[in-house]
């Protein structure tokens, strides 16, 4: 069973910047694909990133392509998302996944386990 937390959110004006962490605990963190996702009031859920679980290859949803970008530190047991450039429709909850495996999937079905979430607010 794998716990994941993720910290880092916050409010920041248009414009700047934040670092999203999330810590895995409690499996073998090189062995899973993790992703981000978010959810912001009233929409569906959406596709941010993914990495594999080398940190070989990363994907991203177009809406946050060039800006933002996905890291992990194996020894750390750590997936990042650092995010520039943000704007107001970034505000959302964001939620750090993982997937046992390889791969990286965009959908979120695909993944086994999930965090609380962080809440990002981006203001205007």
């Amino acid at each position: 069973q794998v716990q994941l937390v993720e910290s880092g959110g916050g409010l920041v004006q248009a414009g700047g910047s934040l670092r999203l962490s999330c810590a895995a605990s409690g499996g073998t963190f090189s062995s899973y694909a993790m992703g981000w996702f978010r959810q912001a009031p009233g929409k569906e859920g959406e596709f941010v990133a993914a990495i594999t679980w080398s940190g070989n290859r990363t994907y991203y949803g177009d809406l946050v392509k060039g800006r933002f970008t996905i890291s992990r530190d194996n020894a750390k047991n750590t997936v990042y998302l650092q995010m520039n450039s943000l704007k107001p429709e970034d505000t959302a909850v964001y939620y750090c996944a993982a997937r046992n495996g390889p791969k990286i999937y965009v959908l979120r079905g695909r993944y086994d386990y999930w965090g609380q979430g962080t809440q990002v607010t981006v203001s205007s």
